[in-house]
């Protein structure tokens, strides 16, 4: 991984420096609010071996027994799989051992009236993802599914198929679990859920995909080694959060992630839950979007050339791809293209991306840029990881704590009030 600040002016960054390191130094040496979650840092070095190979076992059972996983969660329960999943998978047809299918990540009647449909015919397991079993989303997608799971192998057989992450201790879920006789796994309690793909949450739905966990915790591995020094010349998670805050004070109030690359897509998603939840508190933070160019380049592209410079961008540039197709020659020459050939997509596909850049910079968008060597499990964990310091660092520049989320709980109190659930009345 390398960070491109070319195209930001640094001249005020000396002034960032020191209150980046401070911040940096608080967050490594646990002395800040939220330091009960920070269990992500030492994980990579740090995890439970025999619970890793336990996910393992139960990923090749998994396989041997299913054509398709349901993964069952929210937020942090659901992006990070959704962002590792689809980056690697094949675009229309998939290549994975086991085919990811996702619940509990909204609650919309249509999608599970279709998902119980399309399960009809196919072999299935389960992994329900919650920390209290009590999270409306993911608690309502069990019920559903764990009935219909039942109803087509039995009580028994079911049993066998439902895997359980939670808490280690207790809980509905816990509880139920112990009861059924389900097969369980941790989300840890020093670990919080944006950034829980490094855990069990992640782990066991990617294995069983067939992503070799391995690689992926490796790739977690290299981002400690990088990110973790107090070094601001030569530790970017340091420097970006730093420039992040230098931009954000002198009224860039939007970062937008930018790909070129639509298996991008869902690390974008991603990302802006770990900065949105993390930041934006206290009437503080970035406010987090992204764009898929060039597709958005047609849309968005105008707001972001020519609308209000309170925004910057984060450019994801890939270095190596794994295809790659070469445009002809026509002999017609109609659309005018005869002058690309010989080209490849990928590569007028990055000439876009340079043209964007002057663009955007000439119209006072700063840009970093940040390039992955390719999309590999082992690449993605760097980035994730690079990502989760910069947001500790940059969260206790801005004098908030990054690792809580007390605003998601009102909407929750204001549905549970509608709902009519007891306790909830007089919110």
């Amino acid at each position: 991984m390398k960070v491109d600040y070319t195209n930001v002016n640094l001249d005020k960054l000396d002034n960032y420096k020191q209150k980046a390191l401070d911040a940096f130094d608080t967050l490594m040496d646990g002395s800040g609010e939220g330091a009960d979650f920070l269990g992500w840092i030492d994980r990579p070095v740090d995890y439970e071996k025999e619970e890793f190979d336990r996910i393992k076992k139960a990923a090749e059972k998994i396989q041997s027994d299913s054509d398709v996983l349901v993964s069952i969660g929210i937020g942090g329960s659901y992006l990070g799989i959704k962002a590792i999943d689809f980056a690697l998978d094949n675009y229309f047809e998939s290549n994975k051992k086991v085919k990811l299918i996702y619940a509990g990540n909204q609650i919309s009647g249509q999608y599970m009236a279709e998902l119980l449909d399309y399960l009809k015919d196919k072999d299935y397991s389960l992994n329900v993802i919650s920390k209290s079993g009590t999270t409306t989303e993911p608690a309502i997608a069990f019920r559903f599914l764990k009935e219909a799971l039942e109803e087509k192998y039995g009580k028994e057989e079911a049993k066998d198929r439902i895997y359980a992450t939670t808490d280690r201790k207790k809980g509905a879920l816990k509880d139920l679990a112990t009861k059924e006789g389900y097969q369980t796994f941790v989300v840890p309690d020093d670990i919080g859920g944006r950034f829980s793909v490094i855990s069990a949450v992640g782990l066991l739905p990617l294995a069983a995909n067939g992503i070799d966990i391995d690689e992926f915790m490796a790739g977690f591995k290299a981002g400690r080694e990088k990110y973790t020094k107090a070094d601001f010349e030569n530790n970017d998670a340091i420097k970006y959060a730093a420039i992040r805050n230098m931009l954000y004070e002198d009224g860039k109030a939007i970062e937008v992630l930018v790909n070129y690359e639509p298996k991008l897509q869902y690390i974008a998603e991603w990302w802006k839950q770990l900065f949105a939840e993390s930041e934006g508190k206290d009437g503080e933070g970035l406010f987090p979007v992204s764009v898929n160019n060039s597709t958005d380049l047609h849309s968005l592209g105008q707001m972001i050339q020519d609308g209000r410079r309170n925004l910057f961008e984060t450019v994801l540039e890939i270095e190596n791809y794994d295809n790659d197709i070469e445009i002809k020659e026509d002999i017609d020459n109609l659309d005018g293209l005869n002058y690309l050939a010989g080209k490849t997509m990928n590569y007028v596909n990055t000439q876009a991306m340079e043209g964007t850049t002057i663009a955007h910079v000439k119209g006072n968008v700063p840009n970093i840029r940040i390039k992955i060597e390719n999309v590999s499990a082992k690449t993605l964990a760097e980035l994730f990881y690079f990502f989760e310091i910069t947001v500790g660092v940059s969260g206790y520049m801005m004098g908030i704590n990054p690792f809580n989320q007390p605003g998601v709980e009102e909407y929750k109190a204001q549905m549970f009030k509608l709902l009519g659930k007891p306790g909830y009345e007089n919110k």
